[in-house]
């Protein structure tokens, strides 16, 4: 679900995923891509989109890995 919402608008994934400075960043360059569309914005448009889903895949990529992390600190503990 969160992968469409980063394809549908960008900042608001990365607020989601806590990514406040780069959600900024990429809603100004994702404003910027749909007011200059006509003259050749699809492409910060795509380049948004692209960032998005590249921070919330590494997002979740990293909670992921510190569960297992977690998980084998528990069990090193008993």
């Amino acid at each position: 679900m969160i992968y469409i919402v980063a394809i549908l608008i960008p900042p608001l994934a990365l607020l989601i995923e806590g990514k406040i400075f780069q959600a900024i960043i990429n809603a100004i360059f994702w404003i910027l891509g749909i007011v200059f569309v006509i003259l050749g914005g699809f492409i910060l448009w795509a380049i948004t989109i692209i960032h998005a889903v590249m921070v919330v895949h590494g997002a979740r990529s990293d909670a992921r890995t510190q569960k297992i992390v977690d998980a084998i600190n528990e069990n090193k503990d008993s």
